[in-house]
């Protein structure tokens, strides 16, 4: 095995776990936005409501 500084060691690690949780964390957030524009009698002007669908 090489020789490991611990500062390489910690890199290493560290890219790993990104390399295993940046790509679910990207599929997570794969969703769509559905925007309406409604009439709000209480306030008495337009509203937009955002929907978030996985």
């Amino acid at each position: 095995m090489t020789n490991f500084s611990r500062r390489n060691f910690m890199a290493l690690t560290v890219a790993a776990g990104a390399a295993r949780v940046i790509p679910a964390a990207v599929q997570a957030t794969k969703s769509r936005y559905i925007l309406r524009l409604v009439y709000d009698k209480s306030i008495g002007a337009m509203r937009l409501i955002d929907k978030r669908i996985p």
